[in-house]
Formats: C-alpha cells, sequence, structure tokens
C-alpha cells in the first residue's frame, strides 16, 4: 500500500514549470507530482536548480521529476526522470536505474512510442492532445481517441496526456483512459494560478 501522504505516482493531477519558485509554490499547495523543466542549463547549474527544488519539497507531499538533465538528477539525489526521445537517445539507461530514478518518457507516434516500450518507463506521456502555443511542434494534435488507443497498447503502464489541456476537458481525458493530465499553459499563464491548481485538486479528490 501506498504511504497515506505519498500519492500514486505519477499523480493524476500533473503540472509541468520551469522555476524553482514554481516548484514551491505548487508544493505548498499540495500538488504530488511536479515536473521542473528549466532549459538551456549547464551541468553545474542544473544540479544546483534540482537540489535547490528537492529542497523546497521538504516536508510536502510533492514528488520532484526533472525533466531531461538526467545526469544533474543522479547527483542531486533526485528519485524522478522524464526524458523526451532525444534526450532518451543520448540518455545513459543503465546508470538511471542504477541512480534509483524512475523514468517518464514523452511519445507522439508508433515509432517512438515502440522505443519507449523497450525501454521499460514507469510511464509514458502521450502529446499534444489538443494545439499548444508553448512551443512548436513537429507532431498534429493528438486528440482524445488516441489517449484510449495507447491506454490499449501500454496496459498497465500509467499513461499521462498532455499538450494544450484545460481543466474543463480533464474529465473527458480521465475516461479516456488517461492516468494523469500533464499541465502547463493552463496554471502558469492563468489570471489566478492557486485557484486553478485548487480546482485541479478538486477534480482529483472527487475522482478518487
Amino acid at each position: 500500500m501506498p504511504h497515506p501522504d505519498r500519492p500514486a505516482y505519477p499523480d493524476r493531477f500533473y503540472p509541468v514549470v520551469d522555476s524553482v519558485a514554481w516548484v514551491a509554490r505548487l508544493a505548498l499547495l499540495g500538488v504530488g507530482t511536479i515536473q521542473l523543466r528549466a532549459k538551456n542549463l549547464s551541468e553545474s547549474d542544473a544540479v544546483q536548480t534540482i537540489l535547490d527544488a528537492l529542497e523546497v519539497i521538504k516536508g510536502t507531499r510533492a514528488e520532484l521529476v526533472v525533466n531531461d538533465y538526467w545526469r544533474a538528477a543522479i547527483i542531486a539525489g533526485a528519485r524522478h526522470i522524464h526524458l523526451g526521445q532525444e534526450d532518451l537517445a543520448a540518455a545513459d539507461l543503465h546508470a538511471i536505474r542504477a541512480g534509483g530514478l524512475t523514468l517518464g518518457i514523452s511519445t507522439h507516434d508508433d515509432d517512438e512510442l515502440a522505443i519507449a516500450l523497450h525501454a521499460r518507463p514507469d510511464y509514458i506521456a502521450l502529446g499534444p492532445i489538443f494545439p499548444t502555443t508553448l512551443k512548436s511542434m513537429r507532431f498534429a494534435p493528438q486528440g482524445i481517441a488516441r489517449i484510449s488507443e495507447w491506454k490499449k497498447r501500454i496496459g498497465d503502464i500509467p499513461l499521462v496526456a498532455i499538450g494544450g489541456i484545460k481543466l474543463e476537458q480533464a474529465r473527458e481525458i480521465y475516461a479516456a483512459g488517461a492516468d494523469s493530465i500533464a499541465v502547463v499553459s493552463d496554471i502558469t499563464q492563468n489570471a489566478d494560478p492557486d485557484a486553478r491548481v485548487r480546482s485541479w485538486l478538486g477534480l482529483k479528490a472527487e475522482a478518487a
């Protein structure tokens, strides 16, 4: 049985943010899984940033997921890593596993899913479900039907849906088979992020 104060991994609501300040803010609100996706850091800066993020979640129920910087994550003592396909191709999976980290992997098409499954991940992310303006996407929106298809194919591996998802669409996405929803702009670009987070957490509690 999981510890009562520790959520399942990844939690059903899974914000992705780009700073330690955001990690701290979300952890204090009671978020269970938070991905830190900071870009263009040197290796030493990545280690320090991860150490800082781990420090600010102490005493909370939050689990920190580090995007990309797997070497720094191992050095800093992180427990969870998330890799995109390019990061995955360059990563030392043996070192990641030897370091005791869980592994989440992004997928966008059949080939990427096959590559991800070969790595025996702890969860698989599918995206973008809807159009997103946060970054230039090589892949067309997947749509909700693809969630159900992916879930059938990966079985017991948790499935994280990501990409342009708003709170109002969450029930339909969970119903389609997503175990978790990764959220970026619906929190970070919201006029009242704290209230939006509480609404997400309320929806998660309602589904529990």
